[in-house]
């Protein structure tokens, strides 16, 4: 699975996406600006609904902004035609999605062999090149297996096989350890994070997760559709969600003031203080 042509360098400029018109105009995202550098892992953390997932969908060309600019290797995303884009999202953008997204009528080498015929990969290569890269991640021996027959972790597995099957530029995840325990949450992530370092591609994951921020070289926060200073946030001792202070519930237990994504965190937190403080038993 070695890069086989030029990293990707991601840039957006000004990037807006509004819906509806008049008084009833929602903006939610608001001139966002954003480059990651080839190999570079980028984590976008935030609440939901700050626009994490219209995000991705534009930077991923399935949604147009309504101002703003995105390129990928040189290309202007947003100039493309309707008619260009499907084909360019196939060869330069691996997606990986939260709900794994298998085809569950298709073995897990039929689900990356699909994506590789519909970029125009003839059968016999795709199938090859399906194979070598399951292979490699350690899926040698579940070849044939449908979807209902793999674990998380091997579904997951199949979904970056998938991703990676046309050598995109870019890999986008959306939320890809949100249904995995911690452990094959991790395992994935690390995975990703050595894609990017290994083969030079820029990987740009959305997520609440705050278990993997460790695999990312950059954490930005998103909140009403505009990244936030990262200074702003506190850890949530009680489910471990980053949160922005100014807009928190708080705390205060032994003299130190903590900040909650939730009242409800914050009433558990307030019956038990001790159990959730390392150090504090």
């Amino acid at each position: 699975m070695k890069a086989q042509k030029t990293a990707a360098i991601l840039r957006v400029e000004d990037l807006t996406k509004r819906y509806g018109s008049g008084t009833a105009e929602v903006a939610a995202v608001k001139g966002v600006s954003l480059e990651v550098a080839p190999g570079e892992v980028v984590l976008i953390m935030g609440p939901s609904g700050s626009g994490k997932t219209t995000l991705l969908s534009m930077l991923g060309a399935l949604l147009r902004p309504s101002e703003g600019s995105i390129q990928l290797n040189g290309t202007v995303l947003t100039a493309l035609s309707e008619r260009d884009l499907p084909r360019f999202r196939l060869r330069e953008f691996g997606f990986i999605f939260q709900d794994f997204n298998l085809l569950s009528a298709l073995s897990a080498l039929e689900n990356v062999v699909l994506v590789a015929e519909m970029a125009g990969v003839p059968r016999k290569e795709a199938r090859l090149r399906a194979t070598e890269i399951l292979k490699e991640l350690r899926l040698d021996k579940r070849l044939q297996a449908l979807p209902e027959q793999l674990s998380g972790g091997e579904k997951q597995r199949v979904a970056i096989a998938r991703a990676l099957i046309n050598n995109p530029s870019l890999i986008l995840a959306d939320e890809p350890t949100a249904n995995l325990d911690s452990s094959t949450g991790h395992e994935v992530s690390r995975l990703l994070r050595h894609i990017a370092k290994e083969q030079g591609k820029s990987v740009l994951i959305v997520s609440h997760d705050t278990r993997i921020q460790d695999i990312a070289d950059r954490v930005l926060w998103l909140e009403d559709g505009e990244f936030k200073e990262a200074r702003t946030l506190a850890i949530d001792p009680v489910c471990g969600m980053s949160v922005e202070r100014t807009k928190s519930p708080t705390a205060t237990w032994q003299g130190q003031e903590y900040f909650f994504c939730s009242k409800g965190c914050r009433s558990e937190f307030l019956l038990e203080p001790h159990t959730f403080i390392q150090g504090e038993a």
